[in-house]
């Protein structure tokens, strides 16, 4: 598995999304007495430690924040400890957090990102231009720097002044800043890497103790982005969702994150246990690769995207508790395009396309999947069971994780994916549908599609910058080797005092500052 789509992923690997609850769906929590996460019953108060529950490997263990985090446990305590320089946003794709600003040059290639007043790291030292162009370059130059800061060279890397920061792209990028929301947490400058693990950080909280994965974390009562409510975090790896559930029910944490739907559906009756729900958050998508292979050609492809029953993979294997997609990545991005018309299944229309096409059909397909996630495996039968209406026949083969990621990721014909982010859709179309992209899953290249892009992030005007998203998605919709047949809701469990959980899906949840303990 490549060291880039670890980090992308971590928000997603553990949702159970092969089941849900029709309370979650509806936004309730399955106590019937206690407020929902995330809905304040009264004021906010501080005080008290929040235990979070937070799936992991004990193998795959790693405290380098511009490492690979293949565990959320891992991501978790790395990013309360450290900030990047923005988060996701509630109402923008992007908000400040250690950059208070940001400004661009007019031809938008050049970005100057100010530092947020009183920013200090946990010894109290302040935080510098310095320490975030040296944090920025270890992060850039790392062998997944590349896709993590595209466009952006080290040396395009600079400090201007104490408090400004200077970022240099290789083309104009009005999302820019949209760059330096995920990986981009900053140390001191020169920290030793055998020192990395107990280096101070800049977030809302510090560390206590860690030991095997698990952490304790303290308020950081001088940060700067305001008052932290809990007194501590207690994060606690858990290598299964089932495990970390049943510490929830038992009351030994708080917090179950990801947990999934088969536990939530044993915690619907329970008065004393919220269900907090997070629509949109894992896209698990087909890729059909349009370089060459049996789905080069895109009446192939579209024949497949018209064989699928939407509806049915959505009830089925997600129980219900997910949307139907329309085969655009970037759902919860506010350019999304609701306005393309929804694919609908046409058996008939994907028969005539196959004929069209001179599709082999006497031929059996491989269609290679994981058992990564829950669902994805479930989600590659069901696909075989409807397409073979069409006069398709697929296999579907599953394979070993680390086999997959090395051998199948990028390369086979047809496979499932996964992407836990869900974020904007210039993000998918930067990272995996331009022809130079690094993690470029269908091999699509398509140069209308590439100018469509540059001219987007090129461009300011709001009018005209939406037109060019969108042709980019009708290009996506139309061409590209993606069947996204649904959205997967993302489902925690949480204790009846647990207050003001983050509600945005993928990485963005794990925010905790503002949350608080109603005992």
């Amino acid at each position: 598995m490549g060291v880039t789509r670890r980090q992308l992923l971590w928000a997603g690997a553990g949702i159970g999304a092969a089941g849900a609850l029709a309370a979650c769906s509806s936004g309730t929590g399955g106590s019937k007495d206690a407020a929902p996460a995330g809905t304040a019953s009264s004021q906010p108060r501080a005080g008290g430690t929040l235990k979070v529950g937070a799936l992991g490997k004990a193998s795959a263990i790693t405290r380098d924040p511009h490492g690979t985090q293949a565990n959320e446990s891992d991501y978790l305590i790395i990013s309360l400890l450290y900030d990047t320089l923005a988060i996701p946003g509630t109402a923008t794709n992007t908000a400040p957090r250690l950059a208070a600003s940001w400004k661009p040059s007019e031809d938008l290639k050049t970005w100057r990102f100010t530092i947020a007043d009183g920013a200090a790291f946990h010894d109290g030292t302040p935080v510098t231009a310095d320490d975030v162009v040296w944090s920025l370059q270890r992060l850039r130059n790392t062998p997944a720097g590349k896709s993590r800061l595209p466009g952006i060279q080290p040396e395009g890397i600079k400090a201007e002044d104490a408090r400004t920061v200077v970022l240099v792209s290789d083309y104009p990028n009005a999302d820019l800043p949209l760059l330096t929301r995920l990986t981009t947490f900053v140390l001191k400058k020169d920290t030793k890497d055998d020192a990395i693990a107990g280096a101070p950080g800049t977030g809302p909280f510090k560390l206590d103790w860690y030991r095997d994965g698990n952490a304790r974390l303290v308020r950081n009562d001088t940060w700067y982005g305001g008052k932290v409510l809990l007194d501590a975090v207690e994060v606690r790896l858990f290598e299964s969702p089932q495990a970390m559930a049943n510490a929830l029910l038992a009351g030994q944490i708080d917090v179950a994150s990801n947990v999934g739907a088969v536990a939530a559906r044993t915690a619907e009756a329970r008065k004393d246990v919220q269900i907090l729900c997070r629509p949109n958050d894992m896209a698990m998508p087909i890729v059909m690769r349009t370089a060459d292979g049996p789905f080069a050609d895109p009446r192939v492809r579209e024949a497949l995207r018209l064989a699928v029953d939407r509806d049915a993979m959505v009830k089925q294997v997600l129980s219900g508790y997910g949307s139907v997609g329309n085969d655009i990545l970037g759902t919860g991005d506010p350019a999304f395009a609701k306005d393309i018309p929804q694919r609908k299944r046409d058996l008939a229309k994907a028969k005539q396309l196959l004929a069209d096409a001179g599709f082999d059909t006497s031929q059996t397909y491989d269609l290679i999947t994981t058992e990564d996630i829950s669902g994805l495996a479930e989600s590659a039968t069901l696909f075989a069971t409807q397409v073979r209406e069409a006069g398709v026949k697929i296999n579907v083969v599953k394979q070993d994780s680390k086999i997959f990621w090395d051998a199948t990721w990028l390369k086979s014909p047809l496979y499932t994916t996964y992407w836990g982010t869900n974020d904007s859709v210039v993000f998918f179309v930067s990272k995996t549908m331009l022809s130079d992209a690094g993690q470029n899953e269908a091999a699509f290249k398509d140069p209308a599609f590439d100018e469509a892009y540059r001219a987007a992030t090129a461009t300011a005007d709001a009018a005209e910058r939406g037109r060019l998203l969108h042709r980019l998605q009708e290009i996506e919709f139309a061409q590209s080797g993606y069947l996204l047949w649904g959205m997967a809701d993302g489902i925690d469990l949480a204790g009846a005092a647990v207050r003001d959980l983050p509600k945005l899906p993928g990485y963005g949840r794990v925010q905790l500052e503002k949350t608080w303990l109603a005992r």
